[in-house]
């Protein structure tokens, strides 16, 4: 009787494959003279939790469809109004103090190596003032390389035996992160939704804040957007002084992500959660650099976690994060942290104010073309998204026929969790040449009512069958992409 190994050689030999995973790690040469690698697996097993995910990260993906239509149609002219990254250059102010700071690193009396891992005092004085207007202590400011890499080290100090709600639709970081750090536990078929995580309904019928009072149970942590990634709406003062009053009254915390405020232009509308009385002792705040100052990739933002802050036993959450940024961060670079305290000076506050109006008149012209088509859109006025109803398409439809069509990549609202479904994202962060031009694309394609675009075609899977389907399996939620 031929072994197992040598039938596997003789398999190699009909096939043509490369390796096989197998425990044996000597190689095997077949009767047909294809040598057999046998590639050596570890004992180690895998974080079971990442197999929960399903899929790829939203962005990811969407990229990945980008490259596979520019692959196929290299003539394409692609316009991007998808992953939100900003496209206008550093303002000259702030560029001047990332020139600073890398300039005085070569000098003897300008030299630093290791900063403090929680940002250097002088930065962390100014948010508090200048940010906060000294509503927060400095020594709660922790400075960091961006709001995503902190969401990821709160999960790391809540740990994996808090409930966390999430609004829906919402970004999906917060969901993906409760997943991996193993909050939950597998993604429900029928509903799209992880068991495990309260998921807060977020849409036009309720002005996009959630029914706090129907809650199907307590949560321990509440991830909270505003101005609002997807939907690009801001919180008013009424509905977060009702968010703090439901966190004091369940003893929750909120993690309010306020990386998109300076969009803010309604003075009516908190920037942040430290604006409502109590929220010091509920709530830790996360923001960023990124959007409104051009550091998508130059990578700096901080989080607010007051000393008020206590878990359940009494112990300090600002010690415990101080803690993980201690253990798992050395620092924000210094070069960055001085083009921030750049941002903060006079001349780099109103640097940013230019670039807001310029990202923000995007978006008006956005919603003003997709609402003259018929679209009921949202945001766009204090946040940089608008965020486009369908009227019931799928939005990975739409999402890939306006690719083909239009040559425009949006972001489909199903990437951001069931409730975002039969929505698109458009995001501002465009120029205003491609943003005029993907007007006048849109207009052409993206038509109201029955879409011509969306008909059957010969050989083409209808839009039910094929919208939510990446690698032949369907999409799951918000982290299913």
């Amino acid at each position: 009787m031929m072994r197992p190994v040598a039938l596997l050689a003789v398999a190699l030999c009909a096939t043509s494959s490369l390796a096989f995973l197998t425990p044996a790690p000597r190689p095997v040469r077949s009767r047909c003279g294809v040598r057999a690698r046998i590639l050596h697996m570890s004992g180690v097993e895998r974080n079971p939790n990442f197999g929960k995910l399903m899929g790829g990260y939203l962005f990811p993906e969407i990229a990945r469809r980008r490259s596979a239509f520019l692959e196929a149609n290299p003539e394409a002219k692609i316009i991007s109004l998808g992953i939100g990254d900003t496209t206008q250059p550093i303002p000259p102010h702030i560029l001047s103090g990332l020139v600073h700071g890398a300039s005085k690193l070569g000098t003897p009396p300008g030299y630093s190596g290791y900063g403090p891992d929680q940002g250097v005092k002088d930065l962390r004085e100014k948010i508090a003032s200048t940010l906060y207007g000294n509503r927060i202590d400095p020594d709660d400011v922790f400075v960091s390389d961006g709001a995503k890499c902190d969401i990821g080290r709160l999960q790391v100090m809540f740990g994996k035996n808090v409930v966390t709600a999430v609004q829906d639709p919402s970004y999906p970081v917060y969901v993906d992160t409760a997943v991996i750090m193993g909050q939950t536990g597998l993604i429900n078929e029928q509903s799209r939704q992880f068991d495990g995580i309260v998921y807060m309904p977020c849409n036009p019928g309720n002005d996009f804040f959630p029914d706090l009072a129907a809650l199907p149970q307590r949560p321990d942590v509440i991830y909270f957007c505003s101005p609002n990634n997807p939907t690009g709406v801001a919180a008013t003062r009424p509905q977060l002084e009702a968010l703090v009053a439901y966190a004091r009254e369940q003893g929750s915390v909120i993690v309010f992500d306020a990386a998109y405020a300076p969009f803010i232009r309604d003075p009516s509308l908190p920037k942040s959660i430290f604006e409502i009385e109590g929220a010091l002792e509920c709530a830790i705040e996360v923001n960023s650099f990124s959007k409104y100052a051009g550091f998508t990739g130059v990578r700096l933002g901080w989080t607010v976690v007051p000393k008020q802050l206590k878990f359940r036993d009494g112990s300090s959450m600002h010690a415990d994060f101080n803690r993980v940024m201690s253990t798992t961060f050395n620092g924000a670079s210094n070069i960055v942290q001085d083009g921030g305290l750049a941002i903060l000076d006079k001349e780099g506050l109103a640097e940013i104010q230019i670039l807001i109006s310029y990202y923000l008149a995007n978006a008006a012209k956005l919603r003003a073309t997709v609402e003259a088509m018929g679209y009921k859109a949202y945001g766009g006025d204090n946040g940089p998204y608008v965020y486009v109803d369908l009227g019931g398409k799928s939005s990975w439809d739409v999402f890939s026929e306006i690719l083909e069509k239009a040559q425009i990549v949006t972001t489909p609202g199903a990437g951001f969790g069931p409730g975002g479904e039969g929505f698109l994202r458009l995001s501002a962060f465009a120029s205003k040449e491609n943003v005029d031009e993907a007007c006048e694309r849109l207009q052409k394609v993206m038509v109201k009512g029955p879409v011509p675009w969306m008909a059957e075609r010969p050989g083409r899977a209808s839009p039910s069958s094929r919208g939510n389907r990446v690698f032949g399996q369907s999409v799951a939620g918000p982290n299913g992409i």
